[in-house]
């Protein structure tokens, strides 16, 4: 097994820009009521802070019990996200539909990089086979379609919520050759590879933005395996 002489966690002092936003207190649940905001924002700090350390907000309070996440100069302890460059350049990608795992291979094939993934549902399934990246766009908008018919939005109009990493798609959109397809991030990082999605490869948003770093115009992209059906995965 391998192993670090690293620390798991290690101090770090909030900043002014941490702290100062701006931040969207209150994000409705619904989709038609998210278009009329005009930013997806972190709703505060704690959950800015959260996601640039890769852990729950619940875990970052018990990290740091007592710490006012309001004031700059505040020293928190903190998980060590730091990564040391990849061995290999990336070549392609799989997902796994079954293991709920999207996978960057070397050349070689050897896995270099693994993501935890909510991928497609039994009424909207990922598809299979070959596609391949077309774009990566940072900070995207979101566009609904009426056709997409999701559950729960009734909009029989399309609309265009504004971006934000509490956006439906994320920080983080990686556009694929499939029609309205893509590879993004989630405002509910917790959710992944324990619900599904509505069709196409959720990560949450630090684990799009590591990937999207990695991918070109025309990395390939394999589809593996069927989508999971297991009765602890709801579909969202």
């Amino acid at each position: 097994m391998a192993t670090s002489a690293s620390p798991a966690l290690v101090t770090y002092e909030l900043t002014r820009k941490d702290v100062s936003g701006p931040f969207t207190k209150r994000i409705p649940p619904r989709m038609e009521r998210m278009a009329r905001l005009s930013r997806l924002g972190y709703r505060n700090a704690v959950e800015k802070l959260a996601e640039r350390f890769h852990v729950s907000e619940q875990l970052l309070r018990r990290l740091n019990p007592g710490a006012n996440f309001r004031k700059a100069g505040t020293a928190l302890v903190v998980p060590d996200v730091g990564r040391s460059d990849l061995p290999d350049a990336v070549a392609s990608l799989e997902v796994d539909k079954s293991a709920r795992q999207v996978r960057a291979l070397a050349p070689s094939g050897k896995v270099i990089a693994v993501y935890p993934a909510s991928i497609g549902s039994g009424e909207k399934p990922a598809p299979s086979g070959m596609a391949e990246v077309k774009r990566v766009v940072h900070n995207p908008t979101y566009h609904y379609d009426p056709k997409f018919a999701f559950k729960g939005v009734k909009a029989k109009r399309p609309f265009t919520i504004a971006a934000g990493p509490n956006n439906p798609v994320g920080s983080t959109w990686i556009d694929l050759s499939i029609e309205s397809y893509g590879i993004h991030g989630t405002p509910e990082p917790g959710k992944i590879g324990r619900t599904f999605s509505h069709g196409c490869i959720r990560l949450t948003n630090w684990d799009a933005e590591d990937l999207a770093s990695m991918v070109d115009k025309g990395t390939k992209v394999s589809f593996e395996g069927e989508t999971a059906n297991t009765n602890d995965l709801q579909s969202q």
